[in-house]
């Protein structure tokens, strides 16, 4: 694994459901100027998670949003975890990510997932699929928007999209093209798409043994398909609780690197504490970093 992928990469979550924009662009600049974080995630909703009758409540687009906190940051990479397969066609997320990836100086981390929200795709008008066929139209998305990125004209014949010499112009900054960050942890069909398409997988639960247990299966695939595994960093993510000490939070954290993980996202909740971002960094990053380096 090279160095990148080696060493411990921090990063935020701002869930943007309850919250206004102005909190959230508040948090993402504090950890832009905070070098222990690296990246910061939005995720892809158009309703609130969460009970049914919480869910008229005030969300805002990911995507939107993305771009505006693109044009208000420098440093750090950033993305959405996911993007719902399902809410848009690969050719236009294929335009959406080359031109977020272009207007932030190659900082697009291109999170991508099956989609799993019945309840937004039915208040939505939107098809919701079969599990299986969720994953397969996945894959075929992974392959039509990585041709897209990488080719002068794609003409694809999938059983779920078809393009005919279609262009993607200007290509995204970042070549080949932005890593695909690939969620989702079903055993026969997520993971083999990970294993064919992902820089980064993560896996959204909080027991480690599973976690362990399913990087097994992932390197199963990785076999199958001839691809080595350590070109995949292991991601995770898990929400901060304040109402706990943060110790807590960092011995959980621990377990998960010691089981592999290097890819790590904080998840906050709101409202943010004016020195939530800074207190994050000192009693939990850096320690963690810090127990790296002894480490090897």
């Amino acid at each position: 694994m090279d160095e990148r992928k080696a060493r411990l990469r921090f990063g935020i979550k701002t869930a943007q459901q309850f919250v206004s924009y102005e909190e959230i662009v508040r948090v993402w600049r504090e950890a832009d100027a905070q070098p222990a974080f690296e990246h910061a995630w939005l995720f892809d909703h158009f309703i609130p998670l969460g009970p049914e009758d919480q869910s008229h409540g005030p969300i805002l687009e990911g995507w939107t949003l993305l771009t505006a906190l693109a044009a208000q940051t420098q440093r750090l990479r950033l993305g959405l975890m996911v993007a719902g397969n399902t809410y848009r066609h690969p050719a236009l997320l294929a335009k959406m990510g080359a031109t977020l990836d272009l207007i932030s100086g190659g900082r697009l981390d291109f999170g991508l997932g099956a989609a799993w929200f019945e309840r937004e795709h039915r208040a939505y008008g939107l098809p919701f699929y079969s599990t299986g066929e969720r994953i397969r139209r996945l894959e075929e998305a992974c392959e039509v928007i990585k041709r897209l990125w990488t080719e002068p004209r794609v003409t694809f014949e999938g059983n779920y999209y078809r393009l005919y010499e279609a262009p993607c112009e200007p290509k995204p900054q970042q070549r080949p093209h932005p890593p695909f960050i690939i969620g989702g942890s079903g055993e026969r069909l997520t993971l083999r798409v990970v294993a064919r398409y992902a820089s980064v997988w993560n896996y959204n639960g909080s027991d480690v043994d599973e976690f362990r247990r399913k990087q097994a299966v992932l390197e199963a695939h990785c076999a199958a398909l001839g691809r080595n595994p350590r070109e995949i960093e292991r991601s995770i993510q898990l929400p901060v609780d304040l109402t706990r000490p943060l110790a807590a939070l960092r011995a959980t954290l621990q377990a998960f690197i010691e089981a592999g993980a290097t890819h790590l996202i904080l998840n906050l909740r709101p409202p943010y504490a004016p020195d939530l971002v800074a207190r994050l960094a000192d009693e939990v990053v850096l320690p963690l970093q810090e127990a790296r380096g002894v480490a090897g």
